[in-house]
């Protein structure tokens, strides 16, 4: 299950130029492989070998945190974070002539 953000930013702290920068950040989540240990209670250490969450449910719903494959709860599962940084400069409008 993949889920995205995106972050706008824009710089505007120079009044005198005309530039601009803006900036936009991506962040993708993804949830890996489930870290459960299922033989915790017995002193042992037995994963189920779930390899990425499915969500059971619709987005906004509590089935959308339990994984379909094995059962889990989202939090069990490795969260994986990718990060993508954009940014874009407009230089400053020389409105005056040499």
């Amino acid at each position: 299950m993949k889920k995205q953000q995106v972050v706008v930013r824009r710089d505007g702290s120079s009044r005198r130029s005309s530039s601009s920068t803006s900036s936009s950040v991506v962040r993708t989540v993804r949830y890996g492989e489930c870290q459960k240990n299922h033989a915790a209670n017995i002193g042992g250490y037995a994963v189920d070998g779930c390899r990425e969450f499915m969500a059971s449910g619709e987005e906004g719903t509590a089935e959308a945190l339990t994984c379909a494959a094995c059962g889990c709860h989202r939090n069990f599962h490795r969260r994986e974070v990718q990060t993508e940084v954009v940014c874009e400069y407009t230089p400053p409008n020389n409105s005056y002539q040499q």
